[in-house]
């Protein structure tokens, strides 16, 4: 009986700990050593402008968005397969909070059945390699494919310099390319 006081005791003085420590904190100022950006900085801006356009239900492997900060305005580019994402995109820009004006300059990939045909045929040279399949995991790939009019650059980031190299080597195996261009950055 007298260890079930004494655990009783010592979850008591936990508790009290636990619900101390916020009042504390806020007494002392709060969130002094956060590393959250404060609202409407550019880096709190860059952080949900990011976040906004990879959640974007459309967006894909074959699309790629790029945005830059300069201030409370935003400049979209980069190119996508679908005509609707570049106006969801411009959407979603707008309501994150510090924006004030949003420049759209994202391309709208020409519909072609051979860009398609090499879009999948590119996929799976890519992604189909053993060393490169790491790169297609999850809802938003590290690697992203775009094809325009057979010319196809590769966007995004690996891990080292032999697997951009090798998915460089797989997308010039596709037939039909007419050139292939490695925009591939090495993380770290």
């Amino acid at each position: 009986m007298n260890s079930n006081w004494k655990r009783i005791s010592q979850l008591l003085v936990f508790g009290v700990i636990l619900a101390v420590t916020p009042v504390l904190a806020w007494a002392n100022g709060g969130d002094q050593g956060s590393n959250v950006p404060a609202a409407g900085s550019d880096t709190y801006i860059a952080q949900k402008v990011g976040h906004e356009l990879v959640m974007l239900p459309y967006y894909n492997v074959f699309d790629n968005l790029e945005y830059r900060v300069n201030g409370y305005n935003v400049e979209l580019f980069g190119q996508v397969t679908n005509p609707v994402l570049k106006s969801d995109a411009e959407n979603v820009v707008k309501h994150v909070e510090g924006v004030e004006h949003v420049t759209n300059n994202i391309e709208v990939l020409p519909l072609s059945t051979m860009d398609w045909r090499i879009r999948r045929a590119e996929y799976r040279a890519v992604f189909g390699h053993g060393s490169l399949y790491r790169y297609a995991m999850g809802a938003n790939p590290s690697i992203h494919i775009i094809v325009d009019n057979g010319h196809v650059t590769l966007v995004g980031a690996v891990a080292n310099e032999m697997d951009k190299n090798l998915a460089n080597i797989q997308a010039n195996s596709v037939p039909g390319v007419f050139s292939v261009t490695n925009d591939l950055q090495v993380a770290g």
